[in-house]
């Protein structure tokens, strides 16, 4: 399971705690799903999900202020004391003095938020999609080429770093080299980056390390790409038989979602990011509908069937 601290949520969203806490950084945040504890102020609490982040806004305010003070403590004692990691009061609202002291009572933070409250909301769920998703570490390059994010894997020395290279050239992005980060942000999107520490740059055997975004320049290189195809290079087999014609759609499970694969052999004399610019192409065309291996088999098709048609 994943986590991601308090603090951190502080610091990205720009949040401003109503008194000082001092244990922003020992919370930790493990759902990624947001409630708003409307019902629960009324007293509800069947199915309360006590590890999410509660966020308030106006219409839990204005059923607040048509309470006496008493009734306020009592409703928020019986809210907070369920310890949730904290509540985001939306819109900069005025807090209550009754929140005030329930939160020190139980050591819940509140924090303000000067967003409304859909808007907080939906930026904080999104966030935190990416931040808890399921995650994999791949041994492979990440590249963006006319928009597609292309995951090339392959042996060590096959010449995937020397594609990514070469594609960097002829004006495409570097996302990662050598380690892939991936993550499962929802259920039919894959996002990839590389670790901070190895960041833009790339290794090429015979030369070292190179600094990409510094030889190239920042529009060479992104910080994260949706994966949409994955390319296997592999080194030529004369004995395999490789598809010639591409009218079988192959798939890679990555996290439990289908990525589109092809598997490219290497030889020597291949311009490998020619190739990777040609598939990165087709793929888009398939995407709007358009295949043309399908379309040349159906024009094949149809020509054997007019020729059966006029030998009868």
């Amino acid at each position: 399971m994943f986590s991601v601290t308090l603090k951190e949520i502080v610091d990205e969203f720009q949040l401003e705690p109503v008194i000082d806490y001092d244990n922003l950084e020992d919370i930790l945040i493990v759902a990624s799903d947001v409630n708003r504890p409307g019902l629960q102020i009324t007293g509800h609490f069947k199915h309360f999900d006590s590890d999410r982040i509660q966020v308030v806004g106006n219409v839990e305010f204005a059923y607040l202020k048509d309470l006496t003070s008493e009734e306020r403590t009592n409703r928020l004692d019986d809210l907070f004391k369920h310890a949730f990691p904290c509540m985001v009061v939306a819109r900069n609202l005025k807090v209550y003095p009754e929140m005030i002291d329930v939160s020190k009572k139980y050591g819940v933070p509140i924090l303000i938020s000067r967003d409304t409250t859909s808007s907080f909301m939906s930026g904080l769920i999104s966030y935190l999609n990416v931040q808890l998703a399921p995650r994999i570490t791949k041994h492979g390059v990440l590249v963006e080429v006319y928009g597609e994010g292309i995951l090339i894997l392959g042996e060590s020395g096959v010449g995937k770093s020397e594609t990514a290279l070469e594609l960097v050239k002829r004006g495409h992005r570097l996302v990662a080299d050598d380690v892939v980060e991936i993550r499962r942000v929802s259920d039919k999107t894959l996002v990839g980056q590389a670790p901070d520490i190895i960041r833009h740059f790339i290794e090429i055997r015979g030369i070292g390390i190179l600094d990409v975004k510094n030889l190239y320049g920042v529009g060479s290189v992104k910080v994260t790409e949706n994966i949409r195809l994955v390319i296997q290079l592999e080194l030529w087999d004369e004995k395999k038989q490789y598809d010639r014609l591409g009218l079988v759609d192959e798939y890679t499970d990555i996290l439990g979602i289908d990525v589109p694969s092809l598997n490219i052999p290497v030889r020597p004399g291949r311009n490998l990011a020619i190739i990777v610019e040609v598939a990165a192409m087709n793929s888009r065309q398939k995407k709007m509908g358009y295949n043309a291996a399908k379309a040349l088999n159906d024009k094949v098709l149809g020509e054997m069937s007019k020729n059966s048609e006029s030998n009868h």
